[in-house]
């Protein structure tokens, strides 16, 4: 009698998940909680981590692997682990910031038949990012499509926003995702028993769990709901854009008008509504059938907003008492509601911002007199103060400039600030009339607007000198629409200025004279 012994069963690999975390956001402890709850459900697990710099060798990454049968299972035998994740080989990647995670697709992490990714939405910019003077923002839609090519699976949530909500760090969030991911071998109740067992924090991560894990499953509905919808008869169009929770887009106006209001008062949100019925009324002499849509309305909308609510000492006043800006800081600092905060603010006022609230005589006036004591080679006047704003002092002393905003209207810079604003808007409205393009271009200048003190005077200076030179400029109307374009480019992407003197001199701008700048002599000091 012949007897056949059957084949070894192929042993199930153990499962690896790649966690990368950035400084301080608890990885270690991620890690720890993971392999501490595959023990207590009976599965044999490893962890190992390999320490990085974030901005320069990535975020330090955690690597742990999983056996997806329980030991009890295994008949006596042991798996073996690797110590390191291999490249193509990693089950799930969990990372706390965009672009880390492309960091580890770039490394050849992440499998497209193999790696399901949870991912934060939220960006921790780099210093290259933080340094251009315009939107120097990696574009997120590219990092998506990037990622979404090289896995299997994507989720991506803002954990850092739910760890705020829950008051946690954002190990507990990620934690809630991974085990709402469906990659590991054991349940909710072992992981949440051991957020338990570490007596730490407990009640804060268990709802930075519960937050994660309960968005995650949302999502696995809505997505259920979308496929539904894409199978539905065109006529449950309504109905499905309701089922997808999708979101209006936000009414531009009525939020500038809103910020235009609170910045000043409803006189000054009715000019901001005069400026925009100016622009919209040109808008329709070039463009009679709408067939852009009003696109210069909205970015006149956002942009014109943003300028009429320019900053001064009295707004920064008004900011830095905000209640929604205390409740900020005691998030930020995790303070229970029995902790005693104190926030210590820094100024230095210097004699433009004292200056902007004067009459044109006295500003100017004053403005003179620091002009020539830079001239003689001091340092321009400042004021250098800390105000406790958790005091009763430093509050009136707040409140006491935030109250200054009807002498706002009265002092030098608002009239100065009117009248560039206005020399922007002939500008936009005389091109929208002229060539729909040329308008358009003219009002995306607004984006050069930003920032306060030289920042600001540059910005302004960049602006009006594309309006004076390339809007009005004795060629045709899609050239100059081009010309501006360019050279707003050139204004966002060169700090320095170099590019955008060269684009606006080669479409035929006047070279601008170079600013005056006092040169400063200081002497050496001898070694003792």
């Amino acid at each position: 009698m012949t007897t056949t012994t059957p084949a070894a069963a192929t042993p199930a690999r153990p499962l690896s998940l790649l966690l990368c975390a950035l400084g301080g956001e608890g990885g270690g402890v991620l890690a720890e909680w993971l392999y501490a709850a595959a023990v207590h459900a009976g599965h044999p697990a490893q962890s190992t981590s390999i320490p990085g710099v974030a901005q320069r060798t990535g975020a330090t990454t955690y690597y742990v692997e999983i056996h997806p049968e329980p030991a009890d299972r295994l008949g006596g035998r042991r798996p073996v682990f690797g110590l390191a994740p291999v490249p193509g080989a990693v089950d799930l990647l969990v990372s706390s910031e965009l672009l880390e995670t492309l960091r580890q697709v770039g490394a050849g992490m992440s499998s497209a038949g193999r790696t399901l990714v949870i991912s934060s939405t939220a960006r921790a910019l780099t210093t290259v990012e933080k340094m251009a003077q315009g939107d120097g923002r990696i574009d997120d839609a590219a990092l998506l499509a990037v990622l979404q090519r090289h896995c299997r699976g994507a989720e991506l949530l803002d954990l850092g926003a739910l760890a705020a909500q829950a008051g946690t760090v954002i190990s507990a969030v990620m934690f809630g995702a991974i085990a709402a991911s469906g990659v590991l071998p054991f349940g909710r109740e072992a992981c949440e028993e051991v957020i338990r067992a570490s007596g730490k924090g407990v009640d804060a991560s268990l709802r930075g769990f519960a937050l994660a894990f309960d968005a995650l499953a949302a999502r696995r509905a809505q997505r259920e709901r979308a496929e539904q919808a894409l199978a539905a008869p065109a006529g449950q169009a309504e109905r499905t854009d309701h089922a997808l929770g999708r979101a209006p887009e936000p009414d531009l106006r009525a939020l500038g008008r809103a910020r235009v209001a609170a910045y000043q008062d409803e006189a000054y949100a009715r000019q901001y509504d005069d400026r925009l019925a100016r622009v919209d009324a040109a808008e329709r002499a070039g463009d009679p059938t709408g067939a852009h849509g009003g696109a210069i309305g909205r970015e006149m909308a956002r942009w014109l907003a943003l300028w009429m609510a320019f900053d001064d000492i009295v707004r920064v006043a008004a900011l830095k008492l905000a209640a929604s800006r205390q409740e900020r800081v005691r998030r930020e600092v995790k303070a229970g509601a029995g902790d005693v905060v104190k926030v210590y603010d820094h100024f230095k006022p210097g004699v433009p911002e004292l200056a902007a609230l004067l009459p044109q005589g006295l500003a100017g006036r004053l403005l003179a007199w620091d002009r020539r004591r830079v001239a003689a080679g001091h340092e321009p006047w400042a004021l250098p103060l800390m105000v406790g704003t958790h005091t009763l002092a430093g509050t009136l002393a707040l409140r006491m400039v935030a109250a200054l905003k009807g002498q706002r209207r009265r002092g030098s810079r608002f009239a100065q600030e009117q009248a560039l604003i206005e020399r922007w808007l002939a500008a936009v409205e005389a091109g929208a009339r002229e060539h729909w393009a040329l308008g358009h271009e003219l009002a995306q200048c607004g984006r050069l607007i930003k920032g306060y003190g030289s920042t600001n005077e540059r910005a302004k200076a960049n602006l009006l000198h594309i309006v004076d030179q390339l809007a009005r400029a004795p060629r045709p109307a899609d050239e100059r629409a081009g010309a501006v374009r360019a050279a707003r480019a050139a204004a966002l992407a060169d700090e320095a200025g170099q590019q955008r003197a060269q684009v606006l001199v080669a479409h035929g701008a006047a070279k601008r004279a170079p600013r005056e700048q006092p040169i400063r002599f200081v002497r050496r000091r001898r070694a003792a």
